[in-house]
């Protein structure tokens, strides 16, 4: 028995186009989805040292939900590295104002901490409604209870 074990490039790594609705979608669970098939680990070809995810675009980022109180309770903090520089927001504040770097900010945080992490987010492509620039790549709607 010889089996070896093919580990993925560059050159070898399939990259689709899919296609998420945020409707109504918890930011945590989607996030945690959204992040594994960035990633890659969906795929039977997953290699750690290679970016081997998908590309997504994530329309209706407006819709998101926040269960309990966590629109008052949790805060997205910001610092400028000046005295005096920190902001707080409430998630309600950023959910109505900024939803598409609410999303990518819980995506980025669930990423590997290292080089590639900034190619993976970078495959992320978030819209408040349901109009997006990628219909050339045809992407293919994901069902996110299979990833």
């Amino acid at each position: 028995m010889n089996r070896q074990t093919t580990l993925a490039n560059a050159q070898t790594a399939q990259q689709d186009w899919h296609l998420v609705d945020a409707t109504d979608q918890p930011l945590g669970r989607l996030a945690a989805s959204l992040a594994v098939v960035l990633m890659g680990k969906h795929k039977p070809t997953y290699t750690p040292h290679v970016d081997t995810g998908d590309f997504i675009v994530v329309l209706n980022a407006d819709k998101l939900t926040l269960s309990g109180d966590k629109a008052n309770q949790k805060v997205y903090k910001t610092y400028s590295g000046h005295p005096s520089g920190q902001k707080e927001v409430p998630y309600g504040v950023m959910l109505e104002k900024r939803p598409e770097k609410l999303l990518e900010t819980a995506v980025r945080r669930m990423l590997p901490k290292n080089k590639l992490a900034s190619k993976m987010l970078s495959k992320l492509k978030v819209y408040r409604g349901d109009d997006h620039p990628h219909a050339a790549q045809q992407p293919a709607p994901l069902d996110l209870a299979t990833v």
